[in-house]
């Protein structure tokens, strides 16, 4: 298996974020996909690659011209308002809830972030563009890779994706590298892709991007949405609009949950994707469900992700495998390995 490696991932390092109603220290932190190298280059599970170049049309093809003119010019509109700034993190403050406006891009900076944004716990550096722009590059060089005919194909970057929606970032995610490895898919022929996402959080971007469409069937496991972020998205009830009516697929899961049940929810999840007849599967592969994380709530042992990989591997479908959260930090490595290691030869 190839793996695209996101090279240039640690300009992104946010200082802060807001937590409990503290600024801390980030989770999402360089050494998680550092980890997942030395683990991959340990267990020596194929080649690691730098990716191919794209250019904005790929990522035009998920998220607007406005959001991303927006994340491509927003550090140097923070460094143009004082000096100083270069020393600190960009974090939202205000946002446009219900009732606001949000058709007029604002000139005042606070006001533009908030619009583009959801929580304050996502800082943007002066490397979160770079960083964002070279994983989506890995992302879609996974994509090209299972095209030419590889069973598989690993994206390893940060920052994650799947929070992120066609015009928004959140939860650490500023572009969405499964939506757009889903939509290249798609446009290179594919005519049925699934999205698979197995992150403790619901990705929430990725459902909202695919939401009214019947081409792209989307299923996640997560934490239950009443006690668990992203809260505002992941009910079971939400099962796609218009001629997108049936292919969303939430299976929300109380914190607590162990390996039986959650490997029930991934038979369950495959059996629809399989329904579906989808050609090709892209899984948003978050190893926060490890009992050790610090901000998820499933128990999940480092050797039940070797059946995670076999599971996987048996839908016999060509795949995209995207690496999204993960905050143990120590175990991440072993923890992600240990999926593709299960998918190869499980």
């Amino acid at each position: 298996m190839i793996t695209f490696y996101n090279h240039l991932h640690a300009q992104h390092q946010g200082k802060v974020e807001m937590f409990r109603g503290a600024l801390v220290p980030c989770f999402e932190v360089p050494a998680r996909a550092d980890h997942v190298l030395a683990e991959l280059t340990h267990r020596q599970l194929g080649s690691v690659r730098q990716p191919h170049a794209f250019d904005d049309a790929a990522l035009l093809a998920v998220h607007s011209q406005r959001y991303l003119n927006f994340l491509a010019t927003a550090w140097d509109q923070w460094v143009a308002l004082d000096a100083a700034n270069a020393h600190k993190d960009i974090l939202p403050s205000v946002w446009p809830t219900r009732t606001f406006r949000t058709d007029i891009e604002p000139d005042n900076f606070a006001a533009k972030v908030g619009l583009y944004s959801y929580d304050a716990g996502s800082p943007f550096t002066a490397g979160t563009w770079v960083a964002a722009r070279a994983g989506a590059n890995c992302a879609l060089s996974a994509a090209q890779q299972v095209l030419s005919g590889d069973r598989a194909a690993f994206a390893l970057s940060r920052p994650p994706g799947h929070h992120a929606g066609a015009d928004f970032f959140g939860g650490y995610c500023f572009l969405n590298n499964a939506a757009l490895a889903a939509q290249y898919l798609r446009d290179a022929g594919m005519a049925k892709v699934a999205v698979l996402d197995i992150d403790y959080h619901h990705g929430n971007g990725t459902q909202a991007i695919f939401y009214d469409r019947p081409d792209v069937f989307f299923a996640s496991i997560h934490g239950d949405p009443r006690t668990e972020y992203p809260f505002y998205l992941g009910h079971a009830d939400e099962t796609g609009t218009g001629a997108g009516e049936g292919f969303n697929l939430n299976l929300p899961l109380p914190r607590g949950t162990g390996f039986h049940d959650w490997l029930r929810a991934l038979d369950t999840a495959l059996a629809r994707i399989l329904q579906f007849g989808a050609q090709a599967l892209v899984v948003s592969l978050g190893m926060d469900t490890f009992v050790g994380d610090p901000i998820s709530g499933f128990t999940l042992d480092s050797d039940d992700y070797l059946r995670v990989g076999k599971t996987l591997a048996a839908l016999g479908l060509p795949t995209v495998l995207v690496f999204e959260g993960g905050y143990a930090v120590a175990e991440v490595g072993v923890n992600a390995v240990n999926v593709l290691e299960g998918f190869l030869h499980g």
